[in-house]
């Protein structure tokens, strides 16, 4: 992966990942405007990588959407927010189809987790309103390590 434009694309992808975060933080909501940014600078990314249409982009796309409806499922049974849903799967269209195993890995190791402190937290405050978990945060998280793998290993 040679290309300038990937690298930027990939350091804006970083950079919306860390926005989300702060989203998900402040407001336990992730806006549909950085998720559709996410999603849609797959495409230059995918331009970037000199990808064929088929079966490559074709590919992305389904596993993404796969992801999408996988998920969908879990926000439809109150595990997930919206936001969170659409995240993954925007990250997914970045990924090539091994590493979407990956994400879904280190996402839900650091979503358990980050469960496990806030509910820790959660209960050494006494509190006794609904914990919400800004999961953002979890996907983000596998997001940028694999982000971050691009760049460290490049040499590899």
């Amino acid at each position: 992966m040679g290309s300038a434009l990937a690298w930027i694309l990939l350091a804006v992808l970083a950079a919306l990942l860390l926005a989300a975060c702060w989203c998900d933080l402040r407001a336990r909501t992730i806006p549909n405007g950085l998720n559709l940014a996410v999603a849609l600078l797959a495409v230059p990314f995918w331009w970037s990588l000199g990808l064929a249409f088929w079966p490559d982009v074709a590919l992305h796309l389904g596993v993404a959407a796969l992801v999408f409806a996988l998920f969908a499922i879990a926000f439809a049974l109150g595990a997930m927010g919206g936001g969170d849903v659409k995240l993954v799967a925007a990250i997914a269209l970045w990924l090539p189809y091994q590493s979407v195993l990956a994400l879904l890995f280190l996402m839900s190791v650091a979503g358990g987790a980050l469960t496990l402190f806030m509910l820790i937290r959660h209960k050494l405050a006494r509190r006794t309103e609904q914990l919400e978990i800004p999961y953002g945060l979890a996907i983000a998280f596998g997001g940028l390590w694999l982000i971050s793998e691009r760049f460290l290993n490049q040499f590899g």
